[in-house]
């Protein structure tokens, strides 16, 4: 581990440092003005389509459930975890970097979620499958850059993202209430297992009614600290912009540390909501939609919740405790700062608060990054005893990531969502011009009154008729 560590500290760094900070922004910046900013000409529209899309789906799960699935996924250990580690390193000005990287990534979330439906494929069972490395192999004929993209998927959130998520619910349970990181991934590999091994419909079942809960939950929880500290607060959101841009000591009394911040938001961002990243895509494509632009708008919604809301969220009650101090190293990182915050408050019983939330949010990490994997391994065309070693390889990932070591867990994971990255944004600026036919389509279909509708083989402008794909 002393000479891996570094290696890979080392790659990881490069690869964000000089490739990726660059293409997460741009592509953001591109898919932006190429849809004309749809997450802002449409904003009121996603949130009604949220909100509408509850009902039953045939064939498939409905559009909300996949909506919480990948919400599922989005708000996870990032949201706690991730945003202490990018304070600690990055400053306070790296939560506003988070923020823009959100607002760009609402329209990438788009875009991957309408193409992911459009090149949807149907199961025996009358259910969907889709996703990057369908819609590159269908889109772009390349089953071989297809089989790359799932492979680097399937070990991207079935081994070192489950680890990860472990990862964290091993530290707060060990930092609030001694248990022994053993024992926490036993139990939370059990619990796991009882939704896994019911497939993607129980995994839909569960996500649709434990995330909303643990969503409202938490901001409810970081509202009630906010109100308490609301003197500290205007002074928490001047430094977040200040040290966005230099003014203000970042990591340790380092002045003008804007690298560090944009580095470490876009980072801890991109981990957070996952657009770019070729993951939401893979429950997008399941749900049942009457137009494939519908469950774009759809997924574009859960980007904002995860970053804009509840990131936003941990960053303030954080700054406002008062127990973080951006000219010092920290004693503490990680979950452990964000459950010092809140104990802080709640005092004791702020402790079982943290201890219930980090939980639910692994846990339902666990199961999206399953859901993601196993549309994977169908693409591949995997066996059943394949998706049986799939479930027992991320069972023993939750296992083993309880007791890794944080630094290294969090540097294999953010070098394994990068590669990860840079093969889905290249297949999405080749298929945009899908996107734009299709979101066109749409946006016509209202314009005349016309419920929208997707007949693929009747939209003119489509690159070739969907009827000539085959998989």
């Amino acid at each position: 581990m002393d000479v891996i560590a570094p290696a890979v500290h080392w790659f990881g760094s490069l690869l964000w440092g000089y490739v990726l900070i660059y293409v997460v922004l741009g592509v953001g910046v591109y898919f932006s003005i190429a849809t004309r900013f749809v997450q802002l000409r449409h904003f009121g529209l996603l949130w009604r389509l949220v909100l509408s899309s509850r009902s039953g789906a045939k064939g498939g799960i409905s559009s909300f459930q996949a909506f919480c699935i990948g919400l599922s996924s989005r708000v996870g250990t990032g949201n706690i975890a991730g945003v202490a580690i990018a304070l600690t390193l990055g400053g306070p000005g790296a939560i506003f970097w988070m923020w823009c990287v959100a607002m760009l990534g609402m329209a990438t979330a788009f875009v991957e979620a309408t193409l992911a439906q459009i090149f949807k494929v149907a199961m025996p069972d009358g259910s969907f499958r889709g996703g990057p490395a369908f819609y590159i192999e269908r889109g772009l004929g390349s089953r071989f850059w297809g089989i790359v993209f799932a492979v680097l998927l399937i070990f991207t959130f079935g081994v070192a993202f489950n680890a990860v998520q472990a990862n964290t619910i091993a530290g707060v349970l060990l930092e609030a209430h001694t248990v022994d990181p053993r024992w926490t991934g036993v139990v939370l590999a059990v619990i796991a297992a009882f939704v896994v091994f019911g497939g993607m419909s129980r995994i839909a079942r569960v996500a649709e009614w434990v995330m909303p809960a643990m969503a409202l939950g938490y901001v409810a929880m970081g509202l009630v600290i906010l109100v308490v500290h609301a003197d500290r607060l205007p002074a928490a959101l001047l430094l977040i912009l200040k040290s966005a841009f230099g003014f203000a000591p970042v990591a340790a009394g380092v002045g003008g540390g804007i690298a560090a911040a944009l580095l470490n938001g876009i980072k801890r961002g991109l981990f957070s909501n996952e657009a770019g990243m070729g993951s939401a895509p893979n429950t997008a494509a399941s749900a049942t939609v009457a137009h494939p632009a519908i469950q774009g708008f759809v997924q574009s919604v859960g980007v904002f919740i995860d970053t804009m809301v509840i990131c936003t969220m941990t960053a303030l009650l954080i700054l406002v405790s008062g127990l973080y101090d951006p000219a010092a190293q920290n004693s503490i990182a990680g979950a452990e700062l964000t459950q010092t915050a809140v104990t802080q408050t709640f005092g004791a019983a702020g402790q079982w608060l943290m201890t219930v939330m980090v939980f639910a949010f692994a846990f339902s990490s666990v199961l999206g990054n399953y859901a993601y994997a196993e549309a994977n391994l169908t693409f591949l065309r995997g066996s059943r005893s394949a998706f049986l070693v799939l479930r027992i390889v991320v069972l023993l990932s939750v296992l083993l990531g309880s007791v890794a070591e944080l630094p290294f867990v969090w540097s294999v994971a953010d070098i394994a969502m990068g590669l990860m990255t840079l093969v889905n944004v290249t297949a999405l600026v080749l298929l945009v011009r899908w996107m734009k036919v299709t979101l066109a389509d749409y946006e016509n279909a209202r314009a005349s009154g016309r419920d929208p509708t997707f007949v693929a083989n009747e939209i003119a402008g489509l690159p070739v008729p969907l009827s000539k794909l085959v998989w």
